[in-house]
């Protein structure tokens, strides 16, 4: 039996390769279909313990597509590119995030 290399896990999706593009993207359709309200965030750090990530802007209240999410994924990660960047969706009638997962992590490519 093998076990995974030794590498610091963040959240969900994390155990997978890195997302593409069209995969974020399905991931942000995902969430707009649901009916959750998309909102992205930003932090310098991932620490396991560390649960406050900073809002980036207003959450996206009246996202019609996915091009308009991805639009503040890139607006956020050309200001604070040396940090790390997710993707949260709120359930408006729970009143909760219900999911999360990072888009965007230091000197790594795409969105």
């Amino acid at each position: 039996m093998r076990t995974l290399p030794k590498e610091r896990r963040y959240e969900t999706l994390s155990y997978l390769p890195p997302l593409s593009d069209a995969q974020i993207s399905r991931q942000v359709q995902y969430i707009l279909d649901q009916g959750y309200i998309p909102a992205v965030e930003f932090s310098e750090e991932s620490n396991p313990e560390q649960h406050y990530w900073t809002l980036w802007k207003l959450p996206l209240f009246n996202a019609g597509s996915t091009q308009e999410v991805l639009n503040e994924v890139k607006a956020c990660r050309s200001e604070y590119s040396a940090g790390y960047i997710r993707v949260v969706g709120f359930d408006n009638v729970k009143q909760c995030q219900v999911l999360s997962f990072i888009v965007s992590k230091p000197n790594q490519r795409g969105y």
